[in-house]
């Protein structure tokens, strides 16, 4: 992953991200299909950034009912809202869709100054305030995405999200089928049955992950 492709390093140089990860306490972690990352109650004072692989974002209520929030891929940064509240138990799972390398970083040393004076650390802070607002945003959507008292309601809306994204008809959707229904908060099997009815239809076609939205 060339990190200053992604959005918390946008607009540095490669030898200014070198120079940064040092500050930050950098460092690198693996880990295996369906290991959890950051688990739900725990604390940390570090942000993660998504180097190769897919992490999923989930929280469970008392009844074990898992919703999927949102998925982390390449360049993607999680868990900052809560390492930029001191002692904040997660109210989320963080853990890895596939193979998942991830780098973590310690957040108190991009919201200090930093010792050594970089003059591009404060790119640094204006670039995770970003990443906030973006994650923010994307909540809204999420919460737009199901608003719709049915199923073939939620599902447009995210379809629409998708084409909206992609810039075409024809997309490719980051969850499996389990994973899209908890994300829309419906049941698995009736969403499947939404789809093939659609399918029918003529409002899409699909194929695992792909869909094409008939518009």
């Amino acid at each position: 992953m060339n990190l200053t492709h992604t959005q918390l390093f946008q607009g540095l140089k490669e030898s200014e991200i070198t120079s940064l990860l040092g500050c930050l306490n950098a460092a690198e972690r693996s880990f295996h299909k369906g290991e959890v990352i950051l688990s739900e109650g725990s604390v940390t004072e570090n942000i993660g950034i998504v180097l190769s692989g897919m992490a999923v974002i989930s929280c469970n209520d008392i009844w074990g009912n898992t919703s999927i929030l949102g998925n982390a891929a390449p360049g993607t940064v999680f868990a900052e809202v809560y390492a930029c509240i001191p002692g904040q138990p997660m109210l989320v799972t963080v853990s890895a869709a596939e193979d998942t390398s991830v780098l973590f970083m310690n957040v108190g040393r991009i919201m200090a100054v930093c010792t050594h004076a970089c003059p591009f650390h404060t790119k640094l802070t204006r670039n995770l305030l970003t990443v906030c607002a973006h994650k923010s945003l994307q909540l809204s959507q999420r919460i737009q995405h199901t608003s719709s008292k049915s199923i073939r309601g939620r599902l447009m809306s995210y379809f629409s999200e998708c084409v909206k994204r992609s810039g075409s008809n024809s997309f490719l959707i980051p969850y499996n089928r389990q994973q899209l229904a908890d994300y829309l908060n419906v049941d698995r099997s009736a969403m499947c049955n939404e789809l093939s009815k659609m399918q029918k239809d003529g409002v899409i076609e699909y194929e695992r992950n792909r869909i094409r939205l008939k518009v």
